[in-house]
């Protein structure tokens, strides 16, 4: 049994998919723009254009991170964001200890799980895909009696 009604739980899951994704967002930004702090919080800059993997995952942090927080292609961009964390925890932390309390992967852990909550959970009530699809969708047409009965004979 849920504490919050139906209404407050959307509200709820909607809001922590925004934070979820702008903090992403924030992410990227550091690393491509070096901003708000630079690239990995270091006040390193920012990261070269096209290195990989750095920029590119910043790209993909910058990117993904508003779509989800928006709501746009939310289970699309979620599930890339939460491939690219991974990819990056099993290659910047996993070679310095097995759990990330060890190997300083507890963000990168998270951030993975985080999305992959989203991809399972979708949006929310309130998002740009909800409302997209409302509003490109068309009103199921009622079906008369008489229609459905020809149609099931046949005519």
């Amino acid at each position: 049994m849920s504490v919050l009604p139906a209404r407050a739980r959307g509200a709820v899951h909607s809001a922590f998919r925004v934070v979820v994704g702008f903090l992403f967002a924030c992410h990227g930004a550091a690393s491509l723009f070096g901003i708000l702090g630079g690239a990995h919080g270091r006040n390193g800059g920012a990261v070269p254009f096209g290195v990989w993997p750095s920029w590119w995952a910043a790209v993909i942090q910058l990117i993904g991170g508003i779509l989800v927080a928006v709501g746009l292609g939310t289970r699309i961009a979620a599930f890339i964001c939460a491939g690219s964390i991974a990819y990056a925890y099993f290659v910047v932390h996993q070679s310095d200890g097995a759990l990330p309390i060890e190997n300083g992967g507890e963000l990168a852990a998270l951030y993975s799980w985080l999305f992959l909550l989203i991809v399972a959970m979708g949006p929310g009530s309130i998002a740009v895909d909800r409302f997209w699809r409302r509003r490109h969708s068309s009103p199921a047409e009622p079906v008369s009696a008489r229609s459905s009965s020809l149609a099931i004979l046949g005519r």
